[in-house]
């Protein structure tokens, strides 16, 4: 089930160390800036999530989403994003692997 934009909005709060004010403005701004982009017929390319574009086609629209590499390699998808193990992860891993 997605999230709700109330609960998107409490996460990205917690996330910018902000009250839930704060972000809720940020999402509105953000959204209302996106609208702006596609309806001059526009596209936008966000780092670390992907681009949006439009795509005319005879009298049609076609709203189209390119996901960045990392979202790629999270839904499972043919990615060139290689997911980096910090030291700690490695220590923890070696840690725990049972002795035979």
């Amino acid at each position: 089930m997605p999230q709700s934009k109330k609960e998107f909005i409490t996460l990205l709060a917690a996330k910018m160390q902000t009250d839930e004010t704060t972000a809720k403005l940020w999402v509105e701004a953000y959204s209302e800036t996106l609208f702006d982009i596609f309806k001059i017929g526009e596209g936008v390319t966000l780092d670390r999530l992907g681009g949006f574009y439009l795509k005319r086609r005879y009298d049609v629209t076609i709203f189209k989403f390119n996901p960045c590499q990392k979202l790629r390699y999270y839904l499972g998808w043919t990615s060139t994003y290689k997911e980096k193990n910090n030291g700690y992860m490695i220590l923890l891993q070696i840690w725990f692997q049972p002795i035979i």
